[in-house]
C-alpha cells in the first residue's frame, strides 16, 4: 500500500477497519495450545494512577528541529556555523557564481543574543547602466529546509525575514522545486533605501499553486547592491492548535491520549559538555532573539524555536501534564561542584516561576508577554538525567530538592537513582527507571516490580524499549515484548505511577537512534508496531485494575491484564482484557468473567483488537505504513464464558460492553476520544 499523506487528519486512516463481524470460537474449540483467563469482577479492584501512561520527547533524530516544530527553514538565524565570522551557512546555498554575487556572514545582526547575519553583495544588475547582467531569475540564496520542505497545493505559508540594505531593494521571495526551476509560490519585497536603511521586519503570506515535498525557499534579486538578511522563517499557517506544531505529528501523539509529557530529554538536557546543555532561559521570548545551540550529544544545531515555553504549551494542547527535566550542573564530561551550584538552583526556581507564577511576577510576566497569562500546570520535575553515579549528583540533588520543596512543596521531584531493588539515601517522590534490552529480557521484566518495596518512592519508567537485533527499525517482536512489560506495569501500578516509551520520533533522514515510535519525513508519517501497541493502553490511566489469573500457562508465553474503563464517546462502561501471546503457536483461550450479574455483558457493542503479522520481524515503512497495525473486529453473542483464538505472536484486546451497575469500581476517560 502506498504512503499516507501527512495531511491526513484522522487516525482512522492508519487502521485496517474490518467490516465483517467476528464470531467467538465455539466453547472448547481446539488450538495448538490452550489456556484459561479468569477475571474477578466481584471485588472493587484497584484504581490505577491518572498519570500511568504518557510520552517522553527528546530532541534526538531531528524530532523537534525538522520535525514536530513546524519551522521549515534550517539555520534560520545563520548562527549554526558559530559566532566567529565568516562562517559556514549550511544548509543555505548560493544562487549564482562569484562574478555575480558574494555571500558571507558578519556580526551585524540587530539581535544581541545572536549577532550573526548574512551579507549578500550583488555584483550584477539588470538596469540600463549595468555592464554585468544578472542571470535569468536573479542571484541570491536558498534554503532546502530539513531534507526538503513539504509544500502542498492551496496551503498557505508565512514567511518572515529581517532585511537591511544601503539602497532600495526588490527581492523575490519564492517557494520552488529543489532545482529552482518550478515556482510553487512567490511574492516580491520592494522597499526604498529609507525603509531598509535600518533593519526592517518583512512578513508575507504565500499560497502554493502546486505540491512538492522536496521544495526550497529562495531569496533572489536582479538589483545591484548589498543586502543583509537575518532570522528568515517559513511556517505553514495550518499548525496544531495554531501553536506552530506540525499537525500530523502532533495528532499522532495526541491520539495516544497521554497523561504526561516528559521533556526535553534525555541526554539532550545534559550535553556532552555543559556549555552545550539545554538552558531554558535561552529558549524563551521572541524567536528572533533566541541564540539557539548545538546539541553536542546528538550532533546537530537547533534554533530553539521549540523551547521551554513551547514544551509547556504542547503538554497543555494534548491534555498532558508537563514533566520538566532540568540540567543539575552535570553533563557527560564536566560537573559543577555542589559548593558552586547556587546559580543553577536559582535558574530552576526561576523556571518554575515562569511556568506557575502569577502574571505580575518577575518570570510569570515573561510568560504572560508570550501569550499565556494563566499558569501552566507544572507538578513534576526531574533533577537531571541518568546522573546518579556522577560524583556531584547527590550533593547537587539535595540543594535542588531543599530549595524547590521550600518554595513549592507540592511539586513532585524525581531522582535519577533507581530504588526498585534498594533504598535511596536521599528523599524523593519518584525515581527514574530506564530499560533498553532484548525482547526476551523485556518480556521477562513484566515481573520487574513484583517484589519492589511498596514503601519506597514511586517508580517513573520514563524510558523503555526493545533495542538491538530484536528491534530492527521497529518490529512486531519488539512491540509484543513491550506490551508484556506494560501489562506488568499495570499490575504493579501501586508502585509504578508513570511510564513512557523512548525515543518518540525519528526523522528518517537522521536515524541516530533506532527504533522509535513514530517515523516521518517532510511529508509522510507512520507509526511503528511499538506506536500501535501503546494504543492498547490509552484507556488505562485512571482506570480500575481487576484481579485476573492465567491458568494452563505452562510455558509462560502468555501475559494478561483486565481493567474497567468508561468511554467519554458513548458514556458506556467496558471491561478490557489484554493478552500477549509471545510464542510462535496459536493459543485457544477460554475466558471466564466471574462475579457479574446475569446478562450484565451486552450481547453487542463489544470488540476484539489484534496486533499481529505474518512474520514476527515485520516492520512498517513508508511503502507499507500499516503492515503491522491493529485490526478491529466487532463481537456478538458475548457471554461470561467464551473462547477465543490468540494468533501466534500477537497482542489481543477484548473490550466487553457491560452494565456499570454490576461493577464495583469504574473510572472514566472523560476528556479523551477513542483512538481506534
Amino acid at each position: 500500500m502506498g504512503c499516507f499523506r501527512a495531511s491526513c487528519k484522522v487516525l482512522f486512516c492508519f487502521f485496517f477497519l474490518v467490516s465483517s463481524v467476528y464470531q467467538f470460537l465455539p466453547i472448547g474449540a481446539d488450538g495448538n495450545q490452550t489456556a484459561q483467563l479468569i477475571v474477578d469482577t466481584k471485588g472493587p479492584g484497584r484504581k490505577m494512577p491518572e498519570t500511568l501512561f504518557g510520552l517522553f520527547f527528546e530532541e534526538i533524530n531531528h524530532a523537534g528541529a525538522g520535525g514536530l516544530w513546524a519551522e521549515l527553514v534550517s539555520n534560520r538565524g545563520f548562527e549554526a556555523g558559530g559566532p566567529i565570522t565568516p562562517s559556514n551557512i549550511d544548509p543555505w546555498a548560493v544562487i549564482g557564481n562569484e562574478s555575480y554575487v558574494v555571500v558571507a556572514t558578519d556580526r551585524s545582526s540587530p539581535f544581541e543574543r545572536n549577532k550573526v547575519a548574512l551579507r549578500v553583495e550583488v555584483l550584477c544588475g539588470n538596469d540600463s547602466n549595468s555592464t554585468n547582467i544578472c542571470p535569468a531569475g536573479g542571484v541570491g540564496v536558498y534554503n532546502p529546509g530539513y531534507w526538503g520542505m513539504n509544500v502542498e497545493q492551496n496551503k498557505w505559508f508565512t514567511v518572515v525575514m529581517h532585511v537591511r540594505s544601503e539602497g532600495a531593494v526588490n527581492i523575490s521571495v519564492a517557494l520552488t522545486s529543489s532545482n529552482g526551476v518550478d515556482t510553487l509560490a512567490a511574492t516580491n519585497f520592494v522597499a526604498n533605501a529609507c525603509t531598509v536603511g535600518n533593519w526592517t521586519k518583512y512578513t508575507a503570506n504565500l499560497r502554493a499553486t502546486a505540491t512538492n515535498s522536496n521544495a526550497r525557499l529562495q531569496l533572489t534579486t536582479t538589483k545591484k547592491g548589498v543586502i543583509w538578511f537575518d532570522q528568515v522563517s517559513l511556517m505553514p499557517v495550518d499548525t496544531y492548535r495554531n501553536h506552530n506544531f506540525r499537525k500530523d505529528l502532533s495528532q499522532m501523539i495526541a491520539d495516544l491520549k497521554p497523561r504526561f509529557l516528559r521533556f526535553p530529554g534525555g541526554c539532550f538536557v545534559e550535553g556532552d559538555w555543559l556549555r552545550n546543555a539545554f538552558r531554558w532561559k535561552q529558549t524563551i521570548g521572541p524567536w528572533e532573539e533566541r541564540p539557539g545551540h548545538f546539541g553536542d550529544v546528538w550532533k546537530y544545531w537547533t534554533d530553539d524555536g521549540l523551547g521551554y515555553f513551547e514544551f509547556l504549551q504542547l503538554a497543555e494542547d494534548i491534555g498532558a501534564l508537563p514533566v520538566w527535566v532540568f540540567n543539575n550542573g552535570i553533563s557527560h564530561n564536566d560537573e559543577v561542584d555542589t559548593t558552586s551550584i547556587g546559580p543553577f538552583v536559582q535558574e530552576v526556581l526561576d523556571s518554575i516561576e515562569f511556568a506557575r507564577g502569577a502574571s505580575n511576577s518577575t518570570w510569570g510576566s515573561v510568560r504572560t508577554a508570550m501569550g499565556h497569562e494563566d499558569p501552566f500546570n507544572l507538578k513534576y520535575i526531574a533533577v537531571g538525567n541518568e546522573d546518579c553515579w556522577k560524583k556531584n549528583y547527590r550533593g547537587n540533588y539535595m540543594r535542588f530538592y531543599d530549595a524547590i520543596k521550600r518554595v513549592y512543596p507540592d511539586i513532585k521531584l524525581i531522582t535519577n537513582c533507581d530504588a526498585s531493588s534498594r533504598k535511596l539515601n536521599h528523599p524523593a517522590d519518584y525515581y527514574d527507571f530506564h530499560i533498553y534490552t532484548s525482547a526476551t529480557n523485556l518480556y521477562s521484566m513484566a515481573h520487574q516490580f513484583d517484589r519492589t518495596s511498596r514503601d519506597a518512592p514511586k517508580a517513573f519508567v520514563s524510558e523503555y524499549a526493545v533495542t538491538g537485533k530484536d528491534a530492527g527499525s521497529g518490529t512486531l517482536l519488539a512491540a509484543l515484548a513491550e506490551a508484556a512489560f506494560l501489562i506488568g506495569v499495570e499490575k504493579n501500578s501501586d508502585v509504578v505511577e508513570m511510564a513512557s516509551y523512548a525515543p518518540l520520533f525519528v526523522n528518517s533522514n537522521d536515524r541516530t537512534w533506532s527504533p522509535d515510535a513514530i517515523v516521518f519525513n517532510s511529508s509522510f508519517v507512520y507509526g511503528t508496531p511499538s506506536y500501535w501497541m501503546q494504543h492498547f493502553f490509552s484507556n488505562s490511566s485512571g482506570a480500575t485494575l481487576l484481579n485476573s489469573t492465567l491458568t494452563n500457562n505452562s510455558s509462560s508465553s502468555l501475559i494478561a491484564s483486565a481493567i474497567t474503563w468508561k468511554s467519554s464517546q458513548d458514556n458506556k462502561t467496558y471491561i478490557k482484557l489484554k493478552v500477549v501471546n509471545f510464542r510462535n503457536v496459536s493459543v485457544s483461550l477460554k475466558i471466564s468473567v466471574d462475579g457479574l450479574q446475569t446478562n450484565s455483558l451486552q450481547l453487542s457493542g463489544a470488540t476484539k483488537t489484534v496486533l499481529t503479522s505474518s512474520n514476527v520481524m515485520d516492520e512498517n515503512s513508508f511503502k507499507e505504513p500499516t503492515k503491522v497495525a491493529p485490526f478491529r473486529f466487532e463481537l456478538k453473542d458475548v457471554g461470561k464464558d467464551l473462547d477465543a483464538e490468540l494468533p501466534a505472536y500477537s497482542f489481543t484486546a477484548f473490550d466487553l460492553l457491560t452494565d456499570s451497575s454490576s461493577l464495583q469500581t469504574v473510572e472514566t476517560d472523560a476528556g479523551y476520544k477513542s483512538s481506534i
